[in-house]
């Protein structure tokens, strides 16, 4: 989450006179993230999230994303729910981008994750990709292996600004993985994004996942890869198996890992790592000046490519094959 688009209070209350929700009591802008403009609303009904969609976000897919989050709601996940306005409609225009407003989510992010939290994060994910398989819409994953050449395009020219050498080392590792990347994994829909920040917990329970802007159909073991990165990694970047294990017992509770999967996880986690770190560097170069954001480092994301170039099996995260995979 973050704010690049500035709301006058007439556009505001011109917007939110189009739900059944009261009037606006207070309007705080949330800076965390890097992808829409996020607000906090309270009106008299109570508070809600306010988003604006903004570059990175093809208003064509806004149904896909607003129609997941409705059918996992209705599902039993505790995520946000999108409000429908007085004509019915979930989707409006608010300061010239694409708006709409979700319900809001009790609990916090936790900044440092224990083992029970990502035990937690295992079991709500797998039971979020059960839920998913019967919403009938889909989304390809624009960042995955066919769309991280491209990416890095847009950076290339400049990445040994970040680190001398950086070119030459994503270009060797772009090179293995179109290679090598899995392509008859199990798939449904995913988060794609499940960082800590988009995940929150009453105590050690998991309260909610929000933001789904980057949900997709892709291999669920692909979101699995990306959690491992997001969860298990500590501040001096070193590799906590026991976060792992846990994180991989909570999934597998709920969803079983296929043998295809448990062998693909060592690539698939190495290949996270390359495409958060090729949105980090695109980011890093390019955030626009002004922004009520941060862009996050995408050194973090080179360490774990290299940690993840030298596992040589799921077991090394902690997944034991005849225990846990089916």
């Amino acid at each position: 989450m973050a704010v690049y688009t500035d709301v006058t209070d007439e556009e505001l209350h011109a917007f939110v006179a189009q739900y059944d929700i009261g009037s606006v009591l207070a309007f705080k802008g949330i800076a965390e993230g890097v992808e829409n403009s996020n607000f906090l609303l309270h009106t008299e009904a109570g508070y809600f999230i306010l988003t604006l969609y903004e570059k990175r976000v093809n208003p064509a897919e806004l149904p896909y994303f607003i129609g997941l989050m409705e059918h996992l709601a209705a599902a039993g996940i505790s995520c946000p729910t999108p409000l429908a306005n007085l004509d019915s409609e979930t989707l409006g225009t608010l300061a010239g981008k694409p708006a709409a407003i979700c319900t809001f989510l009790n609990g916090m992010s936790v900044r440092r994750a224990k083992a029970v939290h990502c035990q937690g994060l295992g079991n709500a994910m797998a039971e979020m990709h059960l839920a998913g398989a019967d919403f009938t819409m889909h989304r390809k994953n624009a960042l995955t292996v066919d769309g991280w050449r491209p990416l890095f395009d847009l950076s290339q020219d400049r990445a040994d600004e970040v680190c001398h050498g950086l070119a030459a080392e994503i270009e060797r590792e772009l090179t293995v993985l179109e290679e090598r990347w899995p392509r008859d994994l199990p798939v449904g829909e995913i988060h794609a994004d499940l960082f800590t920040d988009n995940v929150f917990f009453l105590g050690e329970e998991l309260s909610g996942i929000i933001d789904f802007y980057f949900a997709c159909t892709d291999a669920f073991a692909y979101d699995v890869a990306i959690c491992l990165n997001a969860w298990c990694f500590e501040a001096d970047d070193s590799f906590n198996v026991t976060k792992a294990r846990a994180l991989l017992k909570g999934y597998s509770s709920v969803r079983p890992f296929t043998a295809a999967e448990f062998e693909a996880l060592p690539l698939l986690a190495r290949g996270s790592a390359l495409r958060f770190l090729l949105t980090r560097l695109y980011d890093w170069l390019s955030v626009p000046e002004g922004a009520l954001v941060t862009p996050k480092d995408p050194m973090e994301y080179l360490k774990k490519l290299r940690f993840h170039r030298h596992v040589t099996s799921a077991r090394d995260y902690g997944l034991a094959l005849g225990d846990v995979v089916a």
